[in-house]
């Protein structure tokens, strides 16, 4: 452990020097009730909603009623507030008909809610309450349990030190990009800066402190400075202004003064970081036991032997990003493709589909190049090791 302690401090100093940056980047944060109203009344404030938690007692009605000449899913349900200033009271509403419910959205007895609580507006005779949604935060808790169980039981201690990297990863992303980007920081450097800590500290926690990790790291970090060349030049050559979605659209009406193009620029790098460390990791990996098994390999013998299984990773790779970036916009292409509106090279040419093939193509790109880059510095290190 002696050896690596330069690592284990330098690590150290990073995360102590943008310590008080994430502290100013909190303080700093506007009041997010004080400016949500902004997009319907401008800059007057308003009064959030109350949620409670509420458990459904009866199911008085459930069926359908015609809602402008269509039939829509309707409940009425008598429902008990179960935490709150109004824990323990009951009270009847109707879930479904004049808003639109699908029949999953539908609930049934003994099953907990949320319940939205607007203020009362002046002249109303009751308080009007609606479901927001279904309560699943113990569900998702037992499941990530059950998650952690299996990375430990099968991955033993590195499965316990991969689970304190993805916890440090999301503290990271939570508690210093979003409130510095939110605070008026630019996004691409704030997350270049939160992707350096999440790969320095992940790293070594999942990998521990050794040689094929400090390789590992070195490639992740440059093939990082690659990232943003590429993604800067992708983005610019594409023409993208960084409001290809909803959300974005609605981040620019707010308080809170965020570059947009800047957003798409930082996400594209955080994306990218999700795949680089299986990349680096691998390739280092591979050339070390190709070394270990015959210690007498020179540097091009590694090389060559090296970049024969990154080529079959970066196969796998490519194919891996434009599926997980196709998994999570299918509903917008089904909803493209239903509607049958515009030809498909209008849709092709929208500002979210190319977002989407700009992020695929500046992953792979980096990917690609990630791992003869990581061949190179692990063969020019184990070659010369004696």
């Amino acid at each position: 452990m002696k050896k690596y302690l330069f690592q284990f401090l330098f690590v150290l100093v990073f995360l102590v020097l943008i310590f008080p940056i994430a502290t100013r980047a909190q303080t700093d944060l506007p009041s997010i009730e004080s400016s949500s109203s902004s997009l319907l009344n401008g800059n007057a404030p308003e009064l959030p909603d109350t949620y409670y938690r509420a458990k459904v007692v009866k199911i008085l009605e459930d069926g359908q009623e015609a809602v402008d000449g269509q039939m829509q899913e309707h409940q009425k349900l008598q429902l008990e507030i179960i935490n709150g200033d109004k824990k323990g009271e009951q009270i009847t509403i109707d879930h479904g008909g004049s808003f639109a419910i699908t029949v999953y959205q539908k609930v049934v007895e003994g099953e907990t809610v949320i319940l939205a609580h607007p203020p009362r507006t002046p002249g109303a005779i009751r308080d009007v309450y609606y479901i927001v949604d279904k309560y699943r935060l113990p569900s998702l808790g037992y499941l990530t349990l059950v998650f952690f169980g299996l990375a430990i039981y099968f991955g033993g201690r590195r499965g316990f030190t991969a689970i304190l990297g993805l916890t440090f990863s999301v503290l990271i992303i939570f508690y210093f990009v979003i409130p510095h980007i939110l605070s008026g920081g630019d996004p691409l450097k704030i997350c270049l800066l939160g992707s350096v800590a999440i790969v320095l500290v992940s790293l070594y926690l999942s990998h521990g402190f050794n040689k094929r990790t400090s390789i590992a790291l070195l490639s992740s970090i440059l093939s990082l400075a690659l990232a943003v060349g590429v993604d800067l030049l992708f983005v610019h050559f594409a023409k993208l202004s960084g409001a290809g979605t909803e959300e974005a659209f609605y981040l620019q009406f707010d308080n809170f003064a965020v570059n947009l193009r800047g957003v798409l620029l930082g996400g594209i790098i955080l994306g990218v970081l999700g795949v680089l460390d299986d990349v680096t990791t691998g390739q280092a990996a591979a050339v070390e036991e190709i070394h270990l098994a015959n210690p007498g390999r020179g540097f091009l013998d590694l090389y060559k032997r090296g970049l024969s299984v990154g080529r079959e990773h970066i196969t796998s790779l490519v194919n891996t990003l434009v599926l997980a970036y196709v998994g999570a916009s299918f509903p917008l292409l089904l909803l493209y493709n239903s509607q049958k509106l515009q030809p498909f090279w209008i849709i092709l040419n929208s500002n979210f589909m190319a977002e989407e093939i700009v992020r695929t193509l500046v992953g792979s790109a980096v990917l690609v190049v990630a791992v003869p880059l990581t061949t190179f510095l692990a063969a020019t290190f184990y070659s010369n090791k004696k």
